[in-house]
């Protein structure tokens, strides 16, 4: 039975939370090595049925008519114990009808075929896997998370499921749109990497990920889950107005959402986190309504409109700062690798207080040692920041259980900087960690990160790294450890 297999990942925003809603100003966006895969099979019955098997009663099935030359309705056979899912319907409510739009009726009805068989999972990162844990009698640790089954079930529904917040619903809204639009024929496999492929799966998929929102927000989530690690400027919201308030479907979307359509006027940089360092996650097992921050935040914006333009202002030439730093550390790496990885080993033995305070150091280390630390600084200047806006608006960006979880990771050897990610809140932390060399004397960063974090209540490391693949990306199902094994589990329900 052949497969078709795309992933897409999560994302962390390192900085630009709040700021990125605005076109006037930027986020450093990093996409995780976490991911959300859609597998599909031919189906019978001329149904589509799309299975989240991670989810107790996540099993939906829909029909499709083609009622006219440019209509295509898909409708959810209704059953006893089935659910609504608005972003997997309206996924494929619209993507199939682009596709019926840009190759006609015959061509879909060719990929759609007798039907479709979808199963989506995630990675576990993508929920807080903390129960699963205490079940297995495991110490939180790294290690304890390595050795929990892939995709493993959560136990609940999906809309009672404890996430942990790298954006779920965009990665899985990203790589089912491009699933659909690859089997429908208007991306071919080997295209993928391509610019306008990429385009066109990151316009459909902002475009579902907004209405099944109902609303159009700042679209980074979804960015990353297309083009992978960068430096994000929003588009401008009215590219999708027309589409948004389309209520008849009579609107083109090939018009609104064909990659050259010049409206889609965002702007992405890719970007790595520098070499020889690591991203690290906590899961903090609580979670926070985003966008009830967002609107509190906006809201006090509007009302105190130059107080809040002046740290908007602060934070943006901070968060601007902190990209070109992370950016001239990779430079650093390509110019002197031996002086850069020396200088790392280093960093990861002392508290970052500590850094500068070698005068005998070489130059070429010291050069590289002083941007390390001016990237700490700068992230210290961020949160800074963020907690005057939280105090500001009344609103908790860093929450002082936070606070005290970022000061005395931040404060360790080895750490490089750390904050909330996004609208902040209790969704996660992120930390930038040196991993030095493995003949680095003494015990590195990491390990000891992860003693420190086993004495604050609630509070677990997440396995994900920044991503290694560019954004949405095409898979074999037997590359991917643990998925084809849940794939055929489903197949013989």
């Amino acid at each position: 039975m052949s497969s078709l297999v795309l992933s897409a990942p999560g994302k962390v925003l390192l900085a630009g939370g709040y700021l990125v809603l605005d076109p006037a100003y930027s986020g450093v966006v990093v996409s995780t090595s976490s991911r959300f895969y859609t597998v599909i099979t031919p189906g019978i019955n001329n149904r589509i049925v799309v299975r989240s098997p991670q989810f107790i009663n996540a099993t939906w099935s829909y029909s499709w008519s083609i009622s006219s030359p440019s209509s295509v309705v898909v409708s959810q056979v209704e059953s006893p114990e089935a659910s609504k899912n608005k972003f997997v319907h309206l996924a494929l409510q619209k993507t199939l009808s682009l596709a019926l739009e840009a190759r006609g009726p015959a061509e879909l009805e060719r990929a759609l075929g007798a039907g479709l068989d979808i199963t989506i999972v995630g990675d576990n990162d993508f929920y807080s896997q903390q129960d699963q844990l205490k079940s297995r009698n495991l110490p939180v640790s790294l290690a304890s998370l390595a050795e929990i089954p892939p995709f493993s079930p959560t136990g609940v529904e999906l809309a009672d499921v404890a996430k942990t917040g790298l954006g779920s619903s965009a990665a899985l809204i990203t790589s089912l749109v491009t699933a659909l639009l690859v089997q429908a024929g208007l991306i071919a496999p080997d295209q993928l990497a391509s610019a306008s492929a990429r385009r066109l799966a990151h316009n459909v998929a902002q475009f579902v990920h907004c209405l099944a929102q109902g609303k159009v927000g700042s679209g980074f989530d979804v960015s990353a889950a297309a083009f992978g690690s960068q430096f994000y400027t929003r588009f401008s919201p009215a590219v999708l107005q027309p589409l948004m308030d389309d209520s008849s479907g009579s609107q083109s979307l090939l018009s609104v959402l064909a990659p050259e359509n010049q409206a889609w006027d965002l702007t992405v940089t890719p970007f790595t986190l520098p070499p020889r360092t690591r991203l690290l996650l906590a899961d903090i097992h609580a979670g926070s309504n985003t966008p009830l921050l967002v609107s509190k935040v906006l809201k006090w914006r509007a009302e105190n409109s130059a107080v809040a333009h002046s740290v908007w202002t602060a934070l943006d030439q901070c968060n601007t700062s902190l990209g070109q730093t992370l950016a001239r550390l990779t430079e650093l790496y390509d110019r002197d690798e031996y002086a850069y990885v020396e200088t790392v080993r280093w960093a990861a033995g002392l508290q970052p207080r500590q850094w500068l305070a070698n005068p005998n150091m070489p130059q070429a280390q010291s050069t590289c040692l002083e941007v390390f630390y001016e990237a700490h600084l700068l992230t210290e200047q961020i949160r800074s920041k963020m907690r005057e806006m939280g105090k500001l608006s009344g609103v908790e960006i860093e929450p002082e259980k936070q606070t005290q979880l970022l000061d005395a990771s931040v404060s360790m050897a080895g750490v490089i900087g750390g904050g909330v990610p996004g609208a902040g809140g209790f969704d996660a932390v992120w930390l930038l960690v040196c991993e030095p060399p493995e003949d680095t004397p003494g015990l590195p960063p990491l390990p000891r990160i992860e003693r420190l974090w086993q004495g604050f209540a609630g509070v677990a490391p997440l396995l994900a790294q920044e991503s290694k693949a560019q954004g949405v990306t095409l898979e074999r199902l037997d590359d991917v450890p643990g998925l084809a094994a849940v794939v055929n589990a489903e197949a013989r329900v």
